[in-house]
């Protein structure tokens, strides 16, 4: 009896190794990890915008509609927080919107700042302008990495063998992807001279 049950534990070990046992819940954090990362550079973004808009504030203290909608997009932006566990299409796309709002408004006020010779000479403005392109990249990055995460995940709770093994033990649903956040993004920009 004891060898038919350690002989029974042996497969169904080597059967569930095989199947995802292990691998789902190791592909469900790395999407976690994943996700906090890309909320950790959007992080890093916010808190550079209120250095900025006081060091525009100095120079271009007419320009007071476009650093109050930085400032606004920054707070719509701060305000939506979501865990991976939360992570479904409907909110990642509110997340994204807000975050798409924020990159527009500080587009807005880096070009408010061509504007203004002395604002662009300055020091203080040109490392923060520079780490905020190294965000941008920074942010690209760890999208880049989330979409990694969630395909492989994806692809275990999806493709058999190991979607039995999710469908009978996890019944973990698949993530959900980034979009892309402009409506003609996958139409090339139209050049003409």
């Amino acid at each position: 009896m004891t060898t038919t049950r350690t002989a029974f534990a042996l497969v169904a070990a080597l059967l569930l190794g095989g199947c995802g046992y292990q691998a789902i819940p190791r592909a469900d954090n790395a999407v976690t990890a994943a996700w906090a990362e890309v909320e950790n550079q959007y992080q890093r973004r916010a808190d550079l915008v209120p250095n900025l808009v006081e060091t525009v504030k100095g120079y271009a203290a007419h320009e007071k509609e476009t650093l109050e909608a930085v400032v606004e997009a920054r707070a719509r932006a701060t305000s939506i927080q979501l865990k991976a566990d939360d992570l479904t299409p409907e909110k990642l796309k509110q997340f994204e919107a807000a975050q798409a709002q924020l990159k527009g408004a500080l587009g807005r006020l880096l070009a408010v700042a061509e504007n203004y010779p002395q604002l662009k000479a300055s020091e203080n403005f040109r490392d923060l302008q520079a780490q905020l392109e190294g965000t941008e990249n920074r942010i690209a990055i760890a999208r880049r990495r989330y979409i990694e995460a969630v395909q492989g995940f994806n692809d275990l709770v999806t493709v058999p063998p190991t979607s039995w093994t999710n469908s009978m033990f996890y019944k973990k649903q698949p993530k959900p992807q980034f979009q892309a956040t402009t409506p003609d993004a996958a139409t090339a920009p139209k050049v003409k001279f």
